[in-house]
């Protein structure tokens, strides 16, 4: 993990902070500490901070607003403002903490159970290794990350620090991903080795070099945190926050990264897919003076054979790119649904699904209709958020979209994205993934990880 100098010098600050934080616990007497490690009584609420309040975050904090809402972090005092003022926000009006740094928030509040991180995907990680240091329970909103090093280094540390983690990708809590796991174990397809998945995004500007110029930065907003763990940029109104950072590299992880977390789930977490050994790509124009993910992109991952499963080939679409449409699909019907889908093609059935898992079919729909639907034999789940909370009050359950699954689809997401990256070396880049490195191209190497602005090192 590269950590950048300055941030070296800030172990002794976080240690301190730890020792900080214990204290006051001792101080205060928090429920964890009466009930015991990390102990939480189903009846008690749990103190949940969130870091990115706007948008998504705005969503996530309503679907955990049952629980006490202890602090909002933003760097973006309007979006807290808007959030306040939600007609659901009221239980909590006037009582949650404000903060704009993370770093503060963490300091000062030693009675925050967990967080809910909501920012943009470069400081996904740097957000939660303070958190973990804390033993704070965490829950991330899709993709877990920004690099596929970050990706490990979640899933090890919510190991080492035994907390609760969940990743954001709401439809791995739904009715659908659990008919698409069901029937692929019933045996309905068949033997499958072939899956393709699409989407129409981007939606945001992809394809673009870095623009000049900057623009007056607006009081309400803490530009120097946004940009936080990135080589800092000048401010540009909308060009770069706001919804526009998903297409930058340095903030986002493009299509696939914001797609694929809700749309390859499903076959991966159906088929036990883990990490791919290959990874190949082609695109739209790209190069070094871009500074954004493609406009569109068609990426092919080689999942190696496990068990009684083969191997399986599984390519993505984006930038309205689609696959060959089956034959068997009746004339007039919609391939997924408008926002994308995904083929899982067997020897006997194909199996056609959309965002989210949504609306599991066997085509033609003759085929669905005669097939036998076998009894559920996987638990229903409460919802993405409802599991997290419950996890954290009982620990007997679990979360299904833990550190541990979502750094492995992470991961491979992103490896998707270095192959893009990568692609006009016309290469099939071969993946070791017990030793995270490329085996046939270091260039593609220097894109598993990066370095830190200081003061916001995973230190």
């Amino acid at each position: 993990m590269k950590i950048d100098k300055k941030s070296k010098s800030l172990i002794k600050r976080r240690e301190l902070l730890k020792k900080t934080a214990a204290m006051s616990a001792l101080l205060v007497v928090p429920r964890h500490v009466l009930g015991g490690s990390a102990h939480i009584a189903p009846s008690d609420r749990i103190n949940i901070a969130a870091v990115g309040v706007g948008g998504r975050g705005r969503s996530n904090i309503q679907s955990c607003a049952n629980e006490n809402i202890y602090a909002l972090c933003d760097i973006d005092d309007g979006k807290v403002a808007e959030t306040l003022g939600e007609d659901w926000a009221a239980p909590f009006v006037g009582k949650a903490k404000l903060y704009r740094d993370y770093r503060e928030m963490l300091e000062n509040e030693p009675e925050i159970d967990a967080l809910v991180i909501s920012t943009p995907d470069h400081m996904h990680t740097p957000i939660a290794a303070s958190a973990m240091d804390l033993g704070k329970h965490l829950y991330i909103e899709k993709p877990l990350c920004h690099t596929v090093a970050e990706a490990r280094f979640l899933a090890r540390r919510a190991r080492e620090t035994n907390i609760v983690s969940q990743m954001g990708n709401q439809g791995h809590a739904e009715e659908g991903g659990r008919l698409i796991n069901e029937w692929v174990a019933d045996g309905a397809l068949g033997v499958v080795q072939e899956v393709h998945c699409w989407t129409n995004r981007p939606v945001w500007p992809q394809g673009i070099g870095r623009p000049a110029g900057s623009d007056p930065i607006p009081s309400n907003l803490d530009w120097d945190l946004w940009v936080g763990a990135a080589p800092f940029r000048p401010y540009l109104k909308d060009r770069y926050h706001a919804f526009n950072w998903r297409g930058w590299m340095d903030f986002g992880t493009g299509v696939v990264g914001d797609m694929g977390a809700h749309i390859i789930d499903h076959p991966y977490w159906a088929l036990d897919l883990d990490l791919p050994t290959k990874v190949s790509a082609s695109s739209s124009r790209f190069g070094a003076d871009l500074e954004t993910f493609p406009l569109a992109s068609k990426i092919h991952f080689e999942f190696p054979a496990k068990g009684s499963r083969p191997a399986v080939k599984l390519t993505w679409y984006d930038g309205g790119l689609m696959p060959e449409r089956p034959a068997i699909l009746e004339q007039g019907r919609m391939m997924g649904d408008r926002d994308g889908g995904v083929l899982i093609v067997g020897d006997k059935n194909t199996l056609m699904h959309g965002v989210y898992g949504r609306d599991p079919r066997i085509i033609p729909e003759t085929n669905h209709v005669d097939y036998q639907k076998p009894a559920p034999t996987i638990a229903r789940s409460p919802g993405i958020h409802q599991e997290w909370i419950d996890a954290i009050k009982d620990r007997s359950k679990m979360t299904t979209s833990h550190f541990e699954y979502s750094g492995q689809l992470s991961e491979t997401m992103l490896l998707g994205n270095i192959a893009t990256v990568r692609a006009s070396e016309n290469k099939v880049l071969e993946y070791d993934g017990a030793n995270m490195r490329f085996t046939n191209d270091d260039g593609a190497n220097a894109h598993l990880d990066k370095d830190y602005r200081a003061g916001f090192g995973l230190v």
